[in-house]
């Protein structure tokens, strides 16, 4: 079986120091259901791709295994584990790959958490679901995602598809990230691990998805597949994705909102932000309009109390906030025609989600500056190339503006979940590059007092579909 994984990255070579593989050498390892070899077909500034082959012996897959009752002497001997990425693949990432996996390099540090350009290839893998499976997997992680069907037998073409395809995925991603997605969801496409799966494996399946599982829209059926349908080992992983253990984010999270509050409330920003993304839906002639990161409802009440809007959706990661909006506005005692006007989802940004799709405006306020930076390609798609709306209002704070708020401490940003504040130009360069890249048309607006030194405190991009 053959992975390869390529990047264009400037010098291209540096994925050697990544992946802990001189480019140079055929680096091998037995392990004991065959051998592992490493080596790199191209290796330039340019484009460097790093080969896994993985070779399976399958007598040796045999020897010593205790014979179950249906299992065929042949079917023992010939079958498709010797070509069809599955577990075995992700044993011999782990054990040959185990350092880039963990997100070290002693030589390149600073690339370990920067979001490359990577392209991974699965030569042949066995994908119980299909093409539609493989896109649920990997599309909502931020992967660009090609397949290719395989024939039975292309000699005996009336047998029809197999159920074996090569698989590329693309996009800008942490090679530790890529590691681990393929760690994880390959076995899971292939559906049939080859050994013995308890309590260790749940471990590994959280360890390994730390970070994308908590909030993939498919975490039961990878949970499930993963740990090879059983039960109580899948509820178990699922119960601890959401379990609370140290601090509870939510809460966190809304005690950052009352610190930013308090530092903004002399301004009653917040008050003029929804005030001027209001105008721009309106202006846009929106009837249809998603508020991605909804929070605690408060754009989304303002919505409903235009009529002009005639179909809303609430986005939120945090099902505490979508109980918090529900109740501020009177969801129990709501009128059936405006509750036919508005629906609220729990969903990340960071994944696909088709029920995104279609509408006319979205709102996307004060949240990308809560997203990690390497996240932003994955938030981008989902948004502008994805769901796609002809119009996207989006604000975040502008950094610059800080040294105006006395009682904010210098190089503190607003809220303790901030992950970035943009100055003015950060925010031009990034604007300007998503509109291009997804052929929209950007303007940006200031909001709230616009200081000749620092400028407006809130940053507004206003995008339209060319």
């Amino acid at each position: 079986m053959l992975l390869t994984i390529s990047t264009t990255h400037d010098p291209a070579t540096d994925l050697g120091h990544l992946l802990h593989k001189h480019p140079l050498r055929v680096q091998e390892e037995v392990l004991w259901f065959g051998k592992v070899r490493i080596f790199y077909p191209e290796a330039s500034k340019q484009r460097c791709t790093a080969a896994v082959v993985l070779d399976v012996d399958p007598i040796g897959l045999v020897r010593g295994r205790r014979r179950s009752a249906g299992d065929g002497t042949l079917g023992q001997y010939v079958n498709d584990r010797p070509y069809a990425a599955s577990s075995f693949l992700s044993v011999a990432i782990s054990r040959v790959l185990g350092t880039a996996l963990a997100g070290r390099s002693k030589e390149r540090p600073e690339l370990v958490e920067r979001a490359l350009p990577f392209e991974a290839k699965l030569a042949v893998v066995r994908c119980r679901g299909g093409d539609e499976l493989v896109r649920r997997l990997f599309e909502p992680l931020g992967y660009r995602v090609e397949t290719v069907r395989h024939p039975l037998d292309e000699a005996f073409p009336d047998w029809g598809e197999g159920p074996y395809f090569t698989v590329r995925l693309a996009g800008e991603v942490r090679l530790k990230d890529l590691l681990s997605h393929l760690y994880v969801l390959v076995p899971v496409l292939d559906d049939s691990k080859h050994y013995f799966v308890g309590e260790d494996e749940v471990e590994k399946l959280l360890g390994k998805g730390t970070g994308w599982l908590e909030t993939h829209p498919a975490q039961e059926l990878i949970a499930r597949r993963y740990l090879r349908h059983q039960h109580s080992l899948a509820q178990e992983a699922l119960r601890r994705l959401v379990e609370d253990e140290g601090p509870d984010p939510d809460r966190e999270h809304e005690a950052g909102q009352e610190e930013e509050s308090a530092i903004e409330e002399r301004l009653n920003l917040n008050e003029q932000r929804l005030a001027a993304v209001l105008s721009a839906l309106k202006t846009a002639q929106a009837r249809s309009v998603l508020d991605l990161g909804c929070g605690e409802g408060k754009l989304l009440r303002m919505l409903l109390m235009d009529r002009a809007f005639e179909r809303i959706l609430g986005v939120d990661v945090s099902s505490r906030a979508l109980a918090i909006a529900k109740k501020r506005l009177h969801w129990e005692r709501m009128p059936p025609r405006q509750r036919e006007r508005i629906q609220l989802q729990l969903g990340a940004l960071t994944y696909r989600d088709e029920r995104l799709a279609g509408f006319d405006a979205a709102a996307v306020v004060e949240v990308i500056e809560h997203l990690d930076r390497h996240r932003l390609a994955a938030f981008e798609r989902v948004v502008f190339e994805f769901a796609r709306p002809r119009c996207i209002v989006l604000t975040t704070p502008n950094v610059e503006y800080n040294v105006r708020f006395e009682w904010l401490e210098p190089g503190k940003l607003r809220h303790r979940d901030h992950q970035f504040e943009w100055t003015r130009a950060e925010f031009h360069d990034w604007s300007e590059g998503t509109a291009r890249r997804f052929d929209y048309r950007v303007e940006r607006l200031p909001v709230g007092p616009d200081d000749p030194e620092t400028g407006p405190p809130t940053q507004m991009a206003i995008f339209t579909r060319s």
